[in-house]
Parts: structure tokens; C-alpha cells; sequence
């Protein structure tokens, strides 16, 4: 008997759809990348049609929707927090309520509204979803569990282990002690959004010193050995606010929060070192407890926290353990895979055997794909200028040798990504030998800030020669040291007059566009297994120039969500410096294209947040 479960997250941020059939993961995506608005909170009717399509069932064939968390156990939260700080933390109280009796109230008419008819509904706990959506796609029979994030219900940290088809949580840190918003305080602080800009504080945390972290220490967090802690929530605002800090925070840290879009001072770039290296050490600490309860050496981790990849980074260096898996959908938007996962081992009796966990999670490659048809029929509708290239390996050196001539490829190709990294199927490649590019990718291409560091992706067979990585990291979530022998010295010390700018287009290394300040990769390892079309691209790379790597960054703009589609995918190409763009067969050079213009069909403003 055939078990299919769809698993939701919704109601917050990066809501989300999941599909699984008798334990296989089917179809996972991201309601933004349907609705192109950006972590889009609403309920994920999109991603659900897609699911269910790509699964082609009926709703009436589910066995059951499992929603992500437990809406009565967060209104236990939301009350008791507010008694406990009134009359201080009444607006804070209002907005809660309005969420939990506004749009979670309304999940069984929102179900009944996108299938017809409501199903057998299932919920579950935040943090125990979280859990299974890191631990049952994992190559584990057994391993500990650690999830970190901002809150769920009450949890904000759990430590777990998983055996078989079994998932204990055995420890949990709770609200108001969140190391999740503790760095989200911080990122507001230093002027980016919260839920959407903690990976802007770690990419800028290099380019700082440490100097604030005693102050945290001393004033801010009390962090014990098991890495464990409490926080001063008086200096905290999100307990009785609508704000993540207050004026005892600003006292602390030289004044009040940067306003975004503000010039990026030696202030902010010292807070992002500091957070960052406090960050670093709880997880440290969690990492060694849970291997001591768990008497595993094996580990899974999952939550927004699980997505920092310099701590992870550290985790694999330092923590000693056999094997490390991290869930690539960390967040919020994972919690939906973790929920079907959960009910369909745990209430469905679906076993877990060895086949079924080899690649499980298919390369993170859930989403949408467009045939070689499809995209003929956009690119004739549309008029666009094009070329059929039907040979594979003809594409892959057509598009490694404008890679090698300094161009910026589009790749568009497979089965969309689920999770915030593009790895390949939605994709913007450039070369990393080019000192230039770096900037020129963030300015002219993404839209964003200068210091952003760009994410390589090697040929796995050739990592351990330019990075300082052992085993892979498929998912783009481990930073790794470049190797030694590729770094160039500095001819000038950072100091408090240089221009980030200056800073950032400073050849450090052989491969300069993707080693960052502090001579460190957000690597993503392609092997045998991944995405075909953009190995192939990459071995021919490696052909022509004699370097397995390329710069690899998601395919949107600041503000916009990864493409989804061919329309989102020429939008983007139109309105950037992209040189060219592939989409499956077909190849788009920019120069062939017509000229845009304000009554262009293409034209569209992006919102830069």
C-alpha cells in the first residue's frame, strides 16, 4: 500500500511544500519562487499545486498534511511572555495574536481552499520537524541531532538522536534564549533586515575584529560549557518590543542601529565579528555536548543557525565527528519536508532502509524543471534571438569558453533548487581567476552590497587541491580555509581608512573572485551525482584552463526570489549584465538581444531591500 504524505510550513516566513511517498522525498519547494515575493509567509498554494503535479495525484490519494509546528503551543508562548513583561510587551502581545487567530486559524479552510476537500490533518512540534527534516534524509543509521534557531513554540535549541526510525529530543534550550535572535539583534543593529540578512553579518563579520565579544560575554550572555545559556533580555528588545534591541543594547555596542543603506562602518564590521565568533563558540559547545549524550559521532543539523557556514565549517574541522550532515533547507521552508518525513516513518509505519537514504534528499534538486520544449516554445514565443545547441558536451564548451573570456553565464537548467542555495540548477557562473569579479558580479549583476563574498564551486575529485576541506560539501554550507600554496600576501594591512571596495578587490589567492577576506570559501563540492549539466560545464572549464572551479551565486537580484521559471529567468538575464544565458538547449546571448526599453515587455523594477 502506496503512504503519501504533503508536509506545509506557512504562517511565518519561507512557507513551503513537501512530498513524500513511501519514505521518497518526490517534490520540496518554497512558496516565493512561485509568488516571486521574497520569504514570502502566506500559505503555500503554489507549492502545494506544484507537489501534487509533480507527484500526479489527486488530493484525495494523500493520506495526510502535516502542518510544521503546534500554533496552541506557540499561543502558550506569546501569552505567558507577555504577562511576564506587562504592560511593556502589549503591541508585541497584539501582533502575536492577530498571527496565531488571523492566518494559523484559517489553516483548514486555507487546506480545503487549495485541494477541494480537507484531508486527514496532522501537526507536529517545531523543533521535532526540524529534526527529522536533517536526520531521515541523512546517510545515518544513527547520529545526534542539533537544531538551533530563532523559536519554535517554545524551543529555540534542541539536542536529539536519531536511531532507525526513531527521533528523540533529549534537551531544549527555550524562548527567551535564543542564540538565533541574539544574532538577529545584531543584524538588526548593524542595518539589515531580520530573517533575511544574518548571511550579509556573517560575510562581514571577516572584515571586523572580535572586540565587542567580551562585552557580550560580560553583559549580554552568560554561556555555560554544555553551551548552554541565558541571555539579558533586558537589553533585548524583542521580549517586550516590536524591536530586536533597545537603548541599554545601543549603550553597549556606540549608539544606535546603522539605517540601512548607510555607509557600512569599522563599528559594524567589529559587532559581525563579534556575534559571529560568540555564535561559533555556543555551537562549539552544543556540538561536544550532544556527542556526549548522544554517544554518537555521527550528526545531523537543522534550523535557521544550521545555515551559518563558517561555524558549521568549524563543527567539521574541530568537533571531531565521523560524519556531518546539514539539512540545505535549514530554515523554516525545511520544516515542511521534515513534517511528511515525520508522519510517514512515525504514524505511517514507512520503513527507512539503506536504499532509501542513499542521496535521499536527490541533491536538493525538488523543485520545478522545464523541458527542452517548454523553453522552445517561451524563447519562439517570446521572439527572442536564440541558438539550438542539442549536443551536450558541444554546450559545455561553448559556455566554458565565454566563462574563460571573462563572460557571465546564466545557467537554467533541471529541477529547481529547495533550500536558499542555487547549486547548480539555477545558477549565475563566473570565472574565479578574474580579480574583478567579484565586485562586478555584486554591482552589476546582483545588485548588492560590495563586500559579498562569492560562493566557489569545485569539481569534488579536485577540492582537497584548492581548499582546505576533507570529505565534500555538496550543499555549499561548509567554509573551508583556501590552500596556503594559492594565497598571494597582502601588500597593504587593512586599517580603519580603507574603502571596502579597496578591500574586496584585493587579490588574495589564485582563485580571487571566491577567497574571501580572511582566505576562507563557502564551498560547494560537484560530484558524480550532482546536477549533470553543471558538472559537465565545470569539467570543461577545467579542460580549457586548467581550473575545476567556478563562481557559482544564486540566479535573482537583490530583493527578488531565485528564478523559477523561463519568464523569471529571461527577466533577470534582460535586466542585468549577464552575458549570456542558458536554458536547457537553447543559448541567449545578450548582445543578440533586442535593445530594452521603457515599454519593454521585460521591463520590471526590482525592490532593493
Amino acid at each position: 500500500m502506496t503512504v503519501t504524505v504533503l508536509g506545509i510550513s506557512a504562517y511565518y516566513h519561507d512557507s513551503a511544500a513537501a512530498l513524500v511517498r513511501d519514505g521518497e522525498i518526490i517534490a520540496a519547494a518554497q512558496e516565493e519562487r512561485f509568488s516571486r515575493k521574497k520569504h514570502d509567509p502566506r500559505f503555500p498554494h503554489r507549492a502545494i499545486d506544484f507537489c501534487l503535479s509533480e507527484a500526479f495525484i489527486d488530493p484525495s490519494e494523500l493520506d495526510g498534511v502535516v502542518f510544521y509546528d503546534n500554533s496552541m503551543h506557540t499561543l502558550d508562548r506569546a501569552v505567558k511572555s507577555a504577562a511576564t513583561v506587562a504592560p511593556a510587551g502589549r503591541d508585541q502581545f497584539v501582533a502575536a495574536m492577530r498571527a496565531l487567530l488571523g492566518p494559523k486559524a484559517r489553516l483548514a479552510l486555507d487546506l480545503e481552499s487549495a485541494l477541494g476537500e480537507l484531508p486527514r490533518l496532522l501537526g507536529t512540534q517545531h523543533h521535532l520537524a526540524h529534526a527529522a527534516s536533517s536526520y531521515f534524509p541523512s546517510p545515518f543509521g544513527e547520529a545526534g541531532i542539533l537544531t538551533i534557531d530563532g523559536v519554535g513554540e517554545w524551543a529555540t535549541c534542541t539536542l536529539g538522536v536519531g536511531k532507525g526510525v526513531d527521533i528523540d529530543l533529549l534537551q531544549e534550550l527555550r524562548y527567551p534564549h535564543s542564540l538565533g535572535l541574539l544574532y538577529s539583534a545584531f543584524t538588526y543593529h548593524c542595518g539589515f533586515k531580520v530573517n533575511s540578512g544574518e548571511y550579509k553579518l556573517m560575510g562581514l563579520a571577516p572584515y571586523g575584529e572580535p572586540r565587542f565579544a567580551k562585552t557580550i560575554r560580560d553583559k549580554l550572555v552568560d554561556i555555560r560549557d554544555d553551551g548552554s545559556f541565558i541571555l539579558n533580555t533586558d537589553a533585548l528588545g524583542y521580549v517586550d518590543s516590536g524591536l530586536m534591541t533597545n537603548e541599554r543594547f545601543e549603550s553597549l555596542f556606540g549608539g544606535p542601529a546603522r539605517k540601512p543603506e548607510a555607509l557600512i562602518t569599522r563599528r559594524e564590521m567589529d559587532l559581525a565579528a563579534s556575534i559571529q565568533h560568540i555564535a561559533e563558540e555556543i555551537v562549539l559547545k552544543l556540538v561536544k555536548h550532544v556527542k556526549s549524550i548522544t554517544r554518537s559521532n555521527n550528526l545531523t543539523m537543522a534550523g535557521g543557525v544550521a545555515l551559518n557556514c563558517v561555524a558549521n565549517g568549524r563543527v567539521w574541522r574541530e568537533a571531531g565527528l565521523d560524519g556531518l550532515y546539514i539539512q540545505p533547507a535549514a530554515g523554516d521552508a525545511g520544516g515542511a519536508l521534515g513534517a511528511a518525513l515525520l508522519a510517514s516513518h512515525k504514524l505511517f509505519g514507512v520503513p527507512r532502509t539503506s536504499s532509501s537514504i542513499r542521496n535521499a534528499l536527490k541533491g536538493s534538486l525538488l523543485g520545478p524543471a522545464f523541458s527542452p520544449p517548454e523553453i522552445a516554445a517561451f524563447v519562439d514565443r517570446t521572439d527572442a534571438p536564440n541558438h539550438l545547441v542539442a549536443d551536450k558536451d558541444e554546450r559545455a564548451s561553448i559556455v566554458a569558453d565565454a566563462l574563460a573570456s571573462g563572460k557571465i553565464v546564466g545557467l537554467f537548467n533541471g529541477r529547481m533548487e529547495f533550500g536558499p542555495r542555487a547549486l547548480g540548477a539555477r545558477s549565475i557562473l563566473g570565472d574565479p581567476r578574474d580579480a574583478d569579479m567579484q565586485s562586478r558580479m555584486n554591482i552589476k549583476i546582483k545588485f548588492r552590497e560590495s563586500f559579498r563574498p562569492f560562493a566557489p564551486a569545485v569539481l569534488a575529485e579536485h577540492a582537497a587541491e584548492y581548499f582546505e576541506l576533507e570529505g565534500e560539501s555538496p550543499y555549499m554550507l561548509l567554509v573551508a580555509p583556501v590552500r596556503a600554496e594559492r594565497r598571494r600576501p597582502l601588500q597593504q594591512e587593512l586599517d580603519d581608512d580603507d574603502n571596502m571596495l579597496t578591500i574586496v578587490n584585493r587579490v588574495r589567492s589564485d582563485i580571487p573572485a571566491v577567497t574571501h577576506v580572511d582566505y576562507t570559501a563557502r564551498v560547494q563540492t560537484v560530484g558524480e551525482e550532482a546536477n549533470p549539466e553543471f558538472r559537465r560545464i565545470l569539467r570543461a572549464f577545467h579542460k580549457k584552463t586548467n581550473c575545476p572551479v567556478l563562481i557559482n551565486t544564486s540566479f535573482n537580484v537583490r530583493g527578488e526570489p531565485i528564478v523559477c521559471t523561463p519568464q523569471d529567468a529571461f527577466r533577470c538575464f534582460m535586466r542585468t549584465d549577464i552575458d549570456l544565458l542558458v536554458m536547457e538547449d537553447r543559448l541567449l546571448w545578450k548582445a543578440e538581444q533586442p535593445e530594452l526599453t521603457e515599454d519593454s515587455e521585460w521591463q520590471t523594477q526590482y525592490e532593493l531591500d
